[in-house]
């Protein structure tokens, strides 16, 4: 069975990586730089996933759905305003970085101080809102001011940024889990000393605080030191003009992954935002696994583009039957486990979570389809396309969770979701006359004639 297994992979992995990619590899001795690159982020991804998540489960059962929910609330609330802070800034200063390494240090500084500004502008209009939004509740007012003020630390991702550009993530990953690891602990030890809802924002603003601090650091021995960085308005004006669609595209995503928590906060109360944040947290923990599929495969997707289009599109076949293969599996699975799960971890307090990932669990199908759409349209240099599809999945989320949450609650944000990524991830596709081949590609994709060519690696 086990060579039966690895015959299957090794087959399917030969159909999908062409001869071509290895001759690459062989010519390129910089390659292992990149793959040593790629693992500590991928290192980054599953720490974070896996020790965030058992610090979630003990924080939500120690909170209870309703501070928990407050606590959510103010979390989705903020990051909905710390992607303004960014302002869309990162493809774009990574590659002037690398295009042009002389003017590293302008670049770098001029970033750093365009996030500063945007941060304060940002901070103060983040508690403007909330405080018109919730006059009366004190509790959120000051979650969010503590919690909002991370948003203030946001130009050490300029920091971030010139590592990326280097191919040096380790140093970024090192700094971020550093933090991450020690105020994980504080949590645990909050915990036990029965703290107060207030502790885990400043908490959570230590964190922020402490990893800014560590990257400033490390940049100053690993990269440019501070003293050399050049803030020049030539430099903020031209990256301006090239991030602002990225920065319009990065809110609309953003909007699109919280206005479910914060809508529900504001149309029923913070105990369904809780119950709603765990099932999501349970969710989307798998969206992982389609997500490092795409991009471990897709690179060598795009280099057959520019040797054989009908290649090409049947690779962009078999990664599209994969996805859904992966993606209806983990489905399945999480469907028929979803009640013990939810009562195992979090309790009967949270057991209305497990109704919502019985149905905000599907979304993972259209999810790993829609991430195929998304970097088609990069190859393809339609980025309007994809600003296109979130705007619209955007529009129809807020129309629907206005629609079926007075009337179904935490279900209703859950099918909202649900049929605004089948909407954006596979009807968007037959809607548009350039991406209706996208649409046919899908169709096929749940097809047992395309599994089982899959299988058989034709």
């Amino acid at each position: 069975m086990k060579f039966g297994l690895t015959a299957l992979s090794n087959n399917f992995f030969m159909k999908i990586v062409p001869t071509l990619l290895f001759n690459i590899i062989a010519k390129r001795p910089d390659l292992h730089k990149i793959i040593h690159n790629i693992g500590w982020l991928y290192f980054d991804k599953i720490l974070k996933m896996g020790v965030g998540f058992f610090v979630t489960i003990w924080l939500a059962r120690y909170l209870g759905p309703n501070q928990f929910g407050t606590l959510s609330f103010a979390h989705a609330f903020v990051g909905l305003f710390g992607v303004i802070a960014g302002l869309g800034l990162q493809s774009i200063v990574v590659r002037d970085i690398v295009s042009d390494p002389e003017c590293q240090n302008e670049t770098i500084g001029s970033a750093a101080a365009m996030m500063c500004v945007a941060g304060f502008i940002t901070y103060g209009l983040l508690l403007t809102i909330i405080f018109l939004l919730r006059p009366e509740d004190s509790i959120s007012k000051a979650l969010v001011m503590v919690i909002g003020s991370i948003i203030l630390f946001k130009s050490s991702d300029a920091v971030i940024y010139w590592f990326e550009s280097q191919v040096q993530s380790r140093f970024t990953v090192w700094a971020q889990n550093s933090a991450f690891l020690i105020f994980a602990v504080v949590k645990l030890a909050l915990i036990l000393g029965d703290a107060p809802l207030i502790a885990f924002a400043w908490a959570v603003m230590g964190e922020a605080l402490l990893g800014a601090i560590i990257l400033f650091i490390i940049l100053g021995t690993r990269g440019p030191r501070l003293r050399q960085l050049r803030i020049s308005f030539v430099r903020v004006k031209a990256l301006l003009n090239d991030s602002w669609p990225l920065l319009i595209s990065s809110m609309a995503i953003m909007v699109y992954m919280r206005i479910d928590q914060i809508m529900l906060g504001e149309m029923i109360g913070d105990e369904a935002v809780g119950i709603f944040s765990v099932a999501v947290r349970i969710s989307e923990i798998w969206y992982f696994i389609p997500t490092s599929i795409l991009a471990s495969l897709f690179p060598a997707i795009i280099e057959a583009r520019s040797r054989d289009i009908n290649m090409y599109y049947e690779r962009l076949q078999h990664l599209s039957s994969l996805m859904v293969l992966v993606s209806i599996s983990i489905t399945v699975l999480i469907f028929f486990l979803a009640s013990p799960t939810v009562s195992i971890l979090f309790g009967k307090p949270y057991a209305e979570a497990a109704q919502v990932i019985s149905i905000y669990i599907w979304s993972l199908v259209f999810v790993s389809l829609g991430v195929i759409s998304s970097q088609w349209a990069i190859a393809e240099k339609r980025q309007m396309l994809s600003l296109q599809r979130t705007s619209l999945g955007l529009i129809v989320n807020i129309v629907l969770n206005y629609t079926l949450i007075p009337r179904f609650g935490v279900l209703g944000a859950a099918w909202s979701t649900f049929i605004a990524q089948f909407l954006v991830g596979f009807l968007f596709d037959l809607l548009q006359k350039e991406t209706r081949h996208l649409f046919t590609i899908k169709i096929r994709s749940f097809s047992p004639y395309q599994i089982i060519r899959l299988f058989r690696g034709k």
